[in-house]
């Protein structure tokens, strides 16, 4: 059975025990499959950027899948597209970890990465894939959990919806790096408070601690693949109900933050206007032309919030054709490929020749499986 488990930049998976503390997964959980031989499960990850870079998301998925994803070490987000790990077996089933860019990336605005994200959950959902359940990374070594990471944690709520948080673990990761009674009144705090995840632990959700060794990640995503697979909030707004990118939960939710900024900028743009007719009027030729850099760097941020309300609108369908297409080309080029090397099978003195056709027909395929990964129903557990 294979599984696919997507990475959105910000979660991750956490095991029952280890480094002498529970993990929080409780042992007793349901993890029968209603009818295991049809699900093909698929894990997704998804990362919030939080205040800083440095999640261990990427260590997560290089660790239990031997795979190589580029390791952040600055303040720049590493994943900008959607990459995909190695496939490995896990208790039996093939396991392909995606990983995707969350929210406030440093080279991709929200509404791109909004967008990248819908158009291959829902191409996933039209194909009959799945996700079997979500990680979402949280850094117990922060300080607080300030108003970026409280707003992508919304978000994701906005992606999942209520009825798959039951399929939604939190992993808390980066213990070493505090004193162990701290975190634990951190962890104790994000539990507790209605701001924070009490209410997605209400509705379902786990949350776990991680060790951060290969032992432990594997463990959560046994936990998780053996879960019933259940569609996301928006592939069941895109597909099933055929809304529109902004009339989706999460969709709307970015529209709420844009037409907020958009109206704290109309504020800050006329106060403006009257400073510069105010130092008109004094003839204060240096504070005039302060205030006139100040004018355009608010116009350029307003153009931004502009732009991406109309990218929100429309990008998603031209994303979404173009993924179609990508598709469409690698599997006519898989199959001309094979066409080929049929008809050397027979011909001894064509070894060489055959040779370089199957190393290009599996170069093609794996670059399909990544097309097919970002879009269409096979089981995922996402780790944001």
């Amino acid at each position: 059975m294979k599984v696919k488990v997507m990475v959105i930049a910000g979660w991750l998976l956490v095991n029952q025990m280890y480094s002498g503390y529970s993990t929080g997964l409780n042992p007793d959980c349901d993890r029968t499959l209603d009818d295991p031989q049809s699900v093909n499960p698929v894990l997704q990850t998804y990362s919030s950027k939080a205040e800083k870079h440095g999640l261990g998301k990427s260590e997560f998925i290089n660790a239990v899948s031997g795979g190589n994803l580029r390791v952040g070490g600055d303040l720049e987000s590493c994943t900008s597209t959607i990459e995909l790990s190695p496939t490995f077996d896990l208790r039996g089933r093939q396991v392909t970890l995606i990983d995707t860019p969350g929210f406030d990336d440093t080279n991709r605005s929200d509404a791109d990465i909004l967008n990248m994200i819908a158009v291959g959950l829902a191409s996933m959902y039209e194909n009959n894939q799945m996700l079997a359940g979500v990680i979402y990374l949280h850094r117990i070594s922060d300080i607080r959990m300030g108003g970026i990471s409280r707003r992508n944690f919304k978000m994701f709520r906005k992606l999942c919806g209520d009825n798959t948080l039951k399929n939604v673990v939190i992993v808390t990761n980066m213990w070493g790096l505090v004193d162990k009674d701290v975190g634990v009144a951190r962890e104790a705090q994000l539990k507790q408070e209605d701001k924070f995840f009490k209410p997605a632990l209400e509705k379902g959700a786990q949350i776990v601690r991680h060790d951060n060794t290969p032992e432990n990640a594997r463990a959560i995503l046994c936990y998780l693949i053996e879960r019933k697979p259940l569609p996301l909030q928006i592939q069941i707004e895109l597909v099933d109900e055929q809304k529109t990118m902004p009339q989706t939960a999460a969709g709307a939710e970015l529209n709420r933050e844009l037409l907020e900024q958009s109206r704290k900028h109309e504020k800050e743009m006329r106060e403006l206007r009257e400073e510069m007719q105010d130092a008109l009027r004094q003839r204060d030729e240096e504070h005039r032309k302060e205030l006139e850099a100040e004018r355009q760097a608010l116009q350029a941020e307003i153009d931004r919030v502009e732009g991406e309300h109309k990218k929100l609108a429309s990008d998603y369908a031209k994303q979404k054709a173009e993924l179609e297409e990508q598709r469409r080309e690698a599997s006519e080029k898989a199959a001309e490929l094979r066409q080929q090397i049929q008809a050397l099978q027979n011909d001894v003195t064509a070894g060489q020749e055959r040779e370089r056709l199957e190393r290009e027909l599996r170069e093609v395929q794996q670059q399909l499986r990544g097309l097919q990964a970002q879009g269409p129903r096979s089981r995922w557990c996402s780790i944001m």
